[in-house]
């Protein structure tokens, strides 16, 4: 650690200033007392060690033994000739205390208190009180010095280390090394559906299951399902207020075996166990996951040891996953926050004025006929252009609520968009209470909006049936219209389906894209399997 690196260039510049005033004043000093020839002598011998630690960098040896020259000339010349030496014998201590040198510190005042008393011995100056004084005083002033620095030191460099922005560089740490993290987890992925899938088919393939699955988090006092395996879909208990094996291993980051079901359309029956082992990274539970067996005592401790033997490196995987998923999501919703913002304060702001201005120009002309229907055609253009902004303001600001859920949020924008375009909406909707994961509502949304805009924009259509139906971890989304049909001079017909299919790829699901009869359109998105009749 040097004077610069703790300290900066300006503080070591101020060091060397108190330096050349410090010499300074020892020259006043002598020339008041009538300087003779040996403490000139003296003078310039400390000008020389003082070149030599002002020159050397901070930490450098040679300006180590720049002040140990220091102190040594100082001490010799005021035990020999004047005791006004002994004004400069703070300079040299200080400064090897704030060049991190501490423990060099020490060694300076111990040599000078040495030079001091031996100097005073030889002179015979031992018993002078003025000169004991002197030496005493000047010493004590040189520790005291030290010590302040010290401090001074310590309270700088925590108080530059508190404005360093360290979370951004340890942000920049983590990211950098993410993509090579990703690579190494398995199907070289951060997405938390994937990775709980190869968790529940590593867990499956050690102990016996008849079906599986794993949960997460999601707020509320709710779980949402990762994945899920067996023979047909389950509704597992997602509820964290329920007196069930599921809450009472989240609450208690224990494992819970059971001979009950922990999904709730499964018929009791004697011959069940189940086991449901969290997930716990650190001191958090990031998740659970259950294993269900049509055998009575199927998971005796043994293989509960060998289940949460693998489980402890598989949260700290799902907890990264989930927490990129949240900052790529942030990441997301903050730039269409910020798009948004842009355009509304920009280019819709300005087309208003264009607009006002065409307004103007029109009630200015009322003789002018030809002009009159130019200035009235290209206002209701710019009309069109305001309503077209507006619409993707209203897209870019909607998001799943936290507690409204993805249907409502589809049919708030199905309506708006329907009001705008002249568009008669029917809706039908079917949510449970259960939510998907909020990286999958965001996706779902955006796939929808994609084909209202489309139905809107280039279908034609007089008509829009929306259909949804969540019943996690499936999920259905079907838009319909009885426009013109996607055709191949039709607009939409390569960017928009290609940014839907990326999406529900990107979800794991699948984009449906057939001809509705007699005309029109429909776009569909699955997710997971249907559930069962009840």
């Amino acid at each position: 650690m040097t004077e610069l690196t703790v300290l900066g260039d300006r503080p070591r510049g101020a060091v060397i200033a108190v330096r050349v005033l410090m010499l300074a004043l020892v020259a006043a000093l002598l020339l008041i007392d009538g300087a003779h020839t040996d403490e000139l002598l003296w003078f310039a011998l400390l000008l020389v060690a003082a070149a030599i630690a002002t020159v050397a960098p901070p930490g450098h040896r040679v300006a180590q033994l720049g002040r140990a020259a220091e102190v040594l000339v100082l001490t010799l010349a005021a035990s020999t000739t004047d005791d006004s030496f002994l004004v400069f014998l703070p300079v040299p201590v200080i400064g090897s205390v704030l060049a991190g040198a501490r423990r060099t510190t020490a060694v300076l005042l111990g040599l000078a208190a040495v030079v001091l008393a031996a100097g005073g011995a030889a002179e015979g100056m031992l018993t002078d009180r003025g000169y004991l004084g002197a030496c005493l005083q000047w010493l004590v002033l040189a520790g005291a010095g030290a010590y302040q620095a010290a401090v001074l030191q310590r309270v700088l460099l925590a108080r530059r280390t508190d404005e360093t922005p360290q979370p951004y560089v340890e942000a920049t740490r983590l990211l950098t090394q993410l993509r090579s993290v990703a690579r190494q987890l398995p199907g070289a992925t951060l997405d938390p559906g994937g990775l709980a899938e190869h968790l529940l088919d590593e867990v499956r393939a050690m102990v016996p299951s008849s079906r599986g699955a794993v949960l997460s988090g999601s707020g509320g006092g709710r779980l949402v399902v990762l994945a899920q395996a067996g023979v047909e879909r389950l509704d597992w208990e997602t509820a964290l207020d329920t007196e069930s094996s599921v809450a009472d291993a989240w609450a208690t980051q224990q494992p819970v075996v059971s001979s009950r079901s922990q999904a709730r359309s499964v018929t009791p029956s004697r011959d069940i166990s189940s086991m449901v082992v969290p997930l716990v990274a650190g001191v958090r539970t990031v998740g659970l996951i259950i294993l269900e067996s049509d055998s009575a005592g199927a998971y005796p401790p043994p293989v509960l040891a060998r289940v949460t033997g693998l489980t402890g490196a598989a949260a700290l995987r799902l907890e990264a996953a989930l927490l990129f998923d949240e900052v790529r999501s942030l990441a997301t919703t903050e730039e269409r926050q910020r798009l948004a913002r842009e355009i509304h304060d920009g280019v819709a702001q300005e087309l208003v004025m264009v607009g006002y201005g065409i307004d103007n120009a029109v009630a200015a002309l009322p003789d002018a006929t030809a002009a009159e229907e130019e200035l009235r055609v290209l206002r209701a253009e710019v009309t069109r252009v305001i309503t077209e902004l507006r619409l993707s303001l209203f897209e870019l600001r909607s998001e799943v609520d936290r507690y409204g859920g993805l249907t409502a949020a589809i049919a708030d924008y199905a309506r708006t968009v329907g009001a705008s375009a002249g568009l008669r909406v029917h809706l039908s909707l079917d949510e449970t209470t259960a939510r998907l994961p909020a990286a999958v509502e965001a996706e779902l949304l955006r796939i929808a909006q994609e084909a209202i805009t489309n139905a809107r924009k280039h279908a034609g259509a007089e008509n829009l049936w929306v259909t949804c139906a969540v019943d996690p971890p499936f999920a259905q989304v079907e838009i319909s219209d009885d426009g013109s049909g996607i055709g191949e001079n039709r607009p939409d017909g390569r960017y928009g389906l290609a940014i839907m299919a990326e999406r529900a790829e990107r979800i794991r699901g699948r984009l449906e894209i057939t001809p509705r009869v007699p005309n029109g359109t429909t776009v569909a998105v699955v997710l997971g399997t249907a559930p069962r009749a009840r």
